[in-house]
């Protein structure tokens, strides 16, 4: 959904996240309830699975306490790290649930739906995920971002293309850059009373300064593109 078109912040069962007095809840289920099995490539220091960014990812919007249907995960991840790490599909999202149950970091059980649909499946995590998204939070590397800007690619490749060509490909890339601002300030409005979002809305005000920039840096590169075009004969 674009911005300004009905969106108003974070679905509603994330302003049910719960706060400081929830955290307990975690701690009380253990990955021997599930009897889930170790697997897969072990850290050699801490003994923990070797889990790649995405799994991390998907543990850490399972830390703040709620059970979550992988729906719901890809509604909530839409609403947050779609606007600086990951926007997962659902087919992603449920092979990082199943990665995660493996090796005891997620719980789950069905569920019956009260409107007579099919029954569903909801997410917990266990208290070894809650330990291991803690420990990898803290201790793991924080690598440095990687940018791949399409649009300054096809600049770059400007001898190729037409004047107008460059000019469509930067207007279109502001446009997506407004919008994306726009989607991040509604959202930072409909998380702000929540306490339990603090940190998350701390991103999304990021976002909106991020997408303000590269607003900006398009009308600069447009004016740049205009000025070169000025001065060739």
């Amino acid at each position: 959904m674009g911005a300004g078109q009905g969106w108003s912040g974070p679905p509603r069962s994330v302003r049910a996240w719960p706060d400081r007095r929830l955290r307990g809840v975690a701690e009380k289920r253990t990955s021997s309830e599930q009897g889930a099995g170790q697997g897969g490539r072990q850290d050699t220091e801490s003994g923990r699975p070797v889990l790649p960014a995405t799994s991390w990812a998907v543990l850490g919007l399972l830390s703040f306490g709620e059970e979550l249907s992988g729906y719901d995960l890809k509604k909530w991840s839409d609403w947050s790290l779609r606007f600086f790490y990951w926007s997962p599909s659902f087919s992603q999202i449920y092979g990082e649930l199943k990665r995660l149950e493996k090796v005891g970091y997620v719980t789950s059980r069905m569920v019956a739906q009260e409107t007579g649909n099919r029954d569903k499946r909801i997410y917990a995590i266990t208290a070894d995920g809650m330990d291991a998204v803690r420990a990898w939070a803290r201790e793991a590397p924080v690598e440095p971002p990687v940018l791949k800007h399409g649009v300054m690619l096809r600049i770059w490749l400007g001898h190729l293309l037409e004047a107008q060509q460059m000019r469509d490909v930067l207007g279109a890339h502001r446009e997506y850059a407004e919008k994306m601002r726009q989607r991040a300030e509604v959202d930072i409005a409909g998380a702000r009373d929540e306490e339990a979002w603090a940190y998350p809305t701390l991103t999304l005000k990021w976002a909106e300064r991020y997408y303000a920039s590269e607003r900006d840096l398009a009308d600069s590169m447009l004016a740049d593109l205009e000025e070169l075009e000025r001065r060739r004969p």
